[in-house]
């Protein structure tokens, strides 16, 4: 099993999350997308433990199977077809969370996310 962390599941993994360590250690790829690295160093800035968060995400990301998941001419084109569907349906979601479905769509990644509006794509497999 691929995965790809959306920001609020990053946030769980960061903090152990008993439930999702078990799930991230049966993936055979972890990817984080640039967009979730970008946002959770954001909230790094915001916060108070700027330096233990950081530590903490660069733990992770030292892990055997972690990598980080960035866009490419053919993710723009998978978004732009996320863009038009959602559109035309009058469900659009944040543009942030609609590149990292693009990464996901993209590269056949099961998403794990907390966000209820990503199950408006059914072109994505979400958990």
């Amino acid at each position: 099993m691929n995965v790809l962390l959306d920001t609020n599941r990053l946030t769980d993994a960061l903090r152990g999350e008993p439930e999702l360590k078990t799930t991230l250690e049966r993936a055979n790829v972890v990817m984080i997308p640039f967009i979730a690295l970008a946002e959770i160093r954001a909230g790094f800035l915001l916060g108070r433990r700027r330096r233990e968060n950081e530590a903490a995400l660069s733990r992770f990301l030292a892990l055997p199977g972690v990598d980080i998941a960035f866009a490419d001419h053919e993710t723009t084109e998978v978004y732009s077809r996320l863009f038009a569907y959602l559109r035309n349906a009058g469900t659009p979601i944040p543009t942030n969370d609609l590149w990292i479905a693009s990464i996901a769509a993209q590269h056949h990644l099961l998403l794990l996310t907390r966000d209820a509006h990503f199950q408006k794509l059914h072109q994505i497999v979400k958990a």
